[in-house]
């Protein structure tokens, strides 16, 4: 299903992604559990890049013309609430963090607790635009892919 141009990494990113909101999005906690376990003992900061791009652009879809506070403080409320829950300081810390506004000083969750809020959100928003995944996490990875690849003047 996943491009066979990409690296092994980015097609097992995006294989127990899209298994995580399969599960968060069912409710089925003890997948959700396994393959947040599985992201786990992926390279943390490409799986995060992938995420944060997916967020985004949900993110920008869903309020084309701007994201107010309100707006974050709904999609918080939504997953504060959810079959499949996800610490609040995790939350906060994947929002801002998507949005670019993360305070350097905050603590910092742990790499389970924060992908696990991460796709908790992402399930969320791809609930909320009516679409699945698979394009988003197709669109962030070759993203990525793209600007590693572009040439540093």
């Amino acid at each position: 299903m996943w491009p066979t141009h990409w690296p092994t990494i980015a097609r097992e990113i995006a294989r127990v992604t899209e298994t995580a909101l399969s599960a968060a999005r069912t409710g089925d906690l003890p997948s959700f559990a396994d393959a947040v376990s599985d992201l786990v003992e992926l390279p943390y900061e490409q799986v995060t890049a992938v995420h944060a791009g997916m967020m985004r652009e949900l993110l920008e879809e869903l309020h084309p013309d701007g994201l107010a506070g309100e707006d974050v403080q709904a999609v918080f409320e939504r997953c504060a609430r959810g079959a499949v829950q996800a610490a609040p300081d995790a939350l906060v810390a994947v929002l801002t963090g998507a949005l670019g506004v993360a305070d350097p000083e905050a603590p910092k969750a742990r790499p389970e607790q924060y992908l696990s809020a991460g796709l908790v959100v992402l399930a969320d928003l791809a609930a909320t635009r009516k679409v699945e995944p698979g394009p988003y996490v197709r669109r962030a990875i070759g993203e990525i892919e793209r600007a590693e690849t572009v040439e540093m003047p």
